[in-house]
């Protein structure tokens, strides 16, 4: 597997780049050294730039927080959230998921995610026999919660009740300041093993590409993918029919491969099923 240290090859052969956040811009605490610079010379380059993130927050809080990393609107085109792509499947109702969901879900998550469910009338309760379904947006990273076992008498008690459960966040992890903790997919997990009815909303299902890719309006075979993990990333991009590039900050970091040799990131790979076009050390040019 060919490995780069800069994402400037890739402005070469790619006219538009579809960028995870979390792992890959920043570790949820700042950005990355030198990917401001990295993302500025792209766009000097004449790319276009589209971040697809799992986080289950709608697009404008995602963009606010970019800000105070440093990472201003200029410096990419526009922003598609998990968190986004679910709050449009509420409003239209035409998934048939969703369709017979109440106006009351028990909210797993930090109160910010509940931009989620804004000016859609539906109310958050953290009781579950006053919610007709689950909003699961994750444990607070603030919390660092590193197992599902602290949730597992709230899912029983949904899955009791036969709850449907929204996942908003796919990932099983994220690496938060280096520290590993649970996402909303590791409880989305938890809960089907259990018996319990989940949607998971973002990647590595490739529908949640499409929205990326009307507001690139490039062709496909243009365009490429980078993130940090092969479950969701680099599956997803695939499924997806785009390139992909492994990054190997964040998650595969996390897994000591930051500085790991093109034969061991291919048998990874492999092992994960997934067929990367590049690794790249780090998204800086």
């Amino acid at each position: 597997m060919q490995i780069l240290d800069s994402v400037a090859p890739l402005v070469g052969r790619y006219r538009g780049f579809v960028l995870d956040i979390w792992g890959v811009v920043h570790d949820g605490q700042a950005a990355f050294p030198g990917v401001a610079d990295a993302l500025a010379r792209m766009k000097g380059a004449g790319a276009r730039i589209c971040f697809l993130s799992n986080a289950p927050r709608r697009s404008h809080v995602v963009e606010r927080q970019l800000a105070a990393f440093g990472i201003g609107r200029t410096l990419y085109d526009a922003a598609m959230t998990s968190g986004e792509i679910t709050w449009r499947l509420l409003r239209d109702r035409a998934h048939p998921f969703v369709q017979g969901l109440g106006p009351r879900a028990l909210h797993i998550g930090k109160p910010d995610d509940r931009s989620v469910v804004e000016e859609l009338g539906i109310s958050l309760t953290d009781r579950v026999e006053d919610a007709d379904w689950v909003l699961n947006t994750g444990p607070d990273p603030d919390r660092g919660v590193q197992t599902v076992e602290p949730y597992e008498a709230l899912l029983g008690a949904a899955l009791a009740r036969d709850l449907p459960m929204l996942c908003v966040n796919p990932d099983r992890h994220v690496v938060v300041g280096g520290r590993l903790i649970i996402c909303a997919g590791a409880l989305s997990e938890r809960y089907a093993r259990l018996g319990g009815r989940t949607l998971e909303i973002g990647k590595p299902d490739p529908a949640a590409y499409d929205p990326v890719m009307q507001l690139l309006d490039l062709p496909r075979g243009d365009c490429v993918a980078i993130g940090d993990s092969p479950h969701t990333d680099l599956a997803g991009a695939l499924a997806a029919g785009l390139d992909a590039v492994w990054a190997l900050g964040g998650l595969a970091a996390e897994e000591g491969l930051a500085n790991a040799d093109s034969a061991t990131l291919a048998a990874r790979a492999k092992a994960e099923g997934v067929s990367p076009v590049a690794a790249l050390r780090g998204l800086r040019w």
